[in-house]
This record gives C-alpha cells, structure tokens and sequence, in this order.
C-alpha cells in the first residue's frame, strides 16, 4: 500500500536520519578544508554509537553462529545504500574467510541492476522481499538481516517478517530508535547517529554505521566457525600471487617455520593454509591433517587439541 505523500512527508519529517540542521545551511559557502573538518568531526561519532548498541549485536552474533555450523546461510537484505552494503560485506566473504560463495548473501531491493542504478518503487515492495527469499529456499538455520537506515523500508521490513514466519533467525539494524524494522526482529540493533551532514544523505553516518556493524557480525561469527586461528586469517582462498603470498606468510607467524618448510607444509596440503599449519605444528602428513580437520569441524584448535598439541 502507498502512503499519502504529505504522510510520509511527516513521517521522514519525525525520523532522526532525516532531520534538517539549520545550523549548517550555509556549507555550501564554507571552503573546502572546512566542509572536510565538518563530515570528520561527523564521523568521529559513529564508533561510539556502534559501541552503544554491542550486546545486541554480540547477541544476534552468538544466535546467528550456531544455525550457521549447521549448514545456514547469512542473509542480508535491504534497500539503496543499505542493500549495497549487504552485498559488499556477501561478496567479501569468499576471498576472505573461503566461504560457499551461497553461504553469505546480499539481496537487494530491484535485484543486481539496483547496485548502480535507481529501480523504481523497489524498496517500497514487501512483496518483492518474499519473492526474493523464497528463490532461496529459506530455512529455519538460516538468518536474514534487514538493514535500513530509516527503519521503515517496506523491502527490508518484508524480508524480516517473512523469514520470522517461516522459522528463519531475523535481525533488523536501522539507525532510529523505536524502528518498524527493529520490531519485526528477534533482534533489533538500532545504531542512532543523528541527523546528516546533508538533510537524508544516509549514505554518510547511517551508512558508516551500518558498515560497521555488518563487519562485526560477518567477521565474528567466521571467528565462531573457525575460519581464524587468533587473529590470522587461515581459512584464506590464495586466488592469486598476493594472497600466495599471505598464505606463506600465515603458515610462518602461526608455526615460527623457515621459509622451507612452510613451502614444504603448503605443498604437502595442496595449498590449504589450515592443513598446512596443521601438519607442521602436529607433525601428521597432509591427508591426517585432512582428516583431523575435518573431524573437528574445520577448528584448527580443536583439530591441535586431537592431536595432542
């Protein structure tokens, strides 16, 4: 249903994202280096505001990594900006962590086309949202983010409502308190950082804001399947001479090896950084290594533990 536009005229006009600052309706007359000092000053806050809202966050994290263990998918779905930054964080996903290129995805309202140019009335479609999800087959260990700045996206609203009510985990980050979208989830994570630089332009705070939390929840819950051993990233795809480069590197500050034996290591394990860490810091041959990883669910710790390291 389309709202009356002078209600959402007043609608807009009530959201903190969109309220206008007549403090700054001269910047357009400012020199540059003080428009820069401006949006800088803007974006020191938006960290602090994420801090507010971390254990709702860590919440969704410590809700979303088990479904995953069991085979979920990370679902991330919304609207412009906010649907753009669902598909970054999906697409990062592979070459950082190995992922399924299907176990993180991002959907966005008007589909791959939406990513560069505006498809009309997309964002106001529920409907589209289920159509989407249900392409997917959704399941109950899977989890569907809606993001929306404003917290009132039909598409990201519609996306929450119908993964709730087939079973699937649902999270709704917005940037306004008391959000439509918030309410719709299990878990709500609202990330208030005022009013923009530009009167709207959610793409400045809100979408800094919105990136920051999507980090967290994609990193952590890779952290929480295994996919790092400390703070190194073993689980990393060497798709090309750089990220060679960074496997070898890995192997290295994980095991203290020389230069040898970790091309040794690598080899013996077809190239996996885990296996390869594995079978130097345990002293086992390539397919144990396999194996022991395998038994252990792909947790390099737990995988050393078995191995009596």
């Amino acid at each position: 249903m389309t709202s009356h536009p002078r209600g959402l005229q007043a609608e807009l006009a009530s959201l903190t994202t969109e309220a206008f600052r007549p403090e700054l309706a001269e910047i357009d007359r400012l020199p540059t280096l003080g428009i820069a000092r401006l949006m800088n000053g803007e974006d020191a806050g938006v960290a602090a505001a994420v801090g507010t809202r971390l254990p709702q966050i860590a919440a969704a994290i410590d809700a979303i990594a088990p479904r995953m263990t069991r085979g979920g998918r990370l679902l991330y779905a919304g609207a412009g900006t906010a649907g753009r930054l669902g598909v970054l964080d999906a697409s990062e996903c592979p070459p950082t962590f190995n992922s399924p290129p299907g176990q993180v995805v991002g959907l966005i309202a008007g589909g791959p086309a939406a990513m560069v140019t505006s498809v009309e009335g997309a964002e106001d479609s529920a409907e589209m949202a289920r159509a989407d999800l249900d392409a997917l087959d959704l399941t109950p260990d899977d989890t569907v983010v809606g993001i929306s700045a404003s917290g009132r996206t039909p598409y990201a609203i519609g996306a929450v409502e119908h993964a709730r009510a087939l079973g699937a985990l649902t999270v709704g980050l917005s940037c306004n308190e008391h959000s439509a979208l918030a309410a719709a989830a299990e878990h709500g994570i609202e990330v208030v950082v005022g009013p923009e630089l530009l009167t709207g332009s959610t793409r400045l705070k809100a979408g800094t804001a919105q990136k920051l939390v999507l980090n967290m929840l994609s990193t952590i819950t890779m952290i929480r399947l295994g996919k790092t051993y400390g703070n190194l990233m073993v689980d990393v795809r060497a798709s090309n001479e750089k990220l060679r480069a960074r496997s070898r590197r890995i192997v290295s500050l994980a095991t203290g090896a020389s230069d040898a034996e970790t091309e040794r290591a690598l080899t013996e394990s077809g190239g996996e950084v885990k296996n390869a860490i594995l079978v130097i810091l345990a002293g086992v041959d390539g397919p144990t290594a396999a194996r022991l990883l395998e038994e252990s669910g792909g947790h390099l710790r737990a995988a050393l533990a078995v191995a009596g390291t």
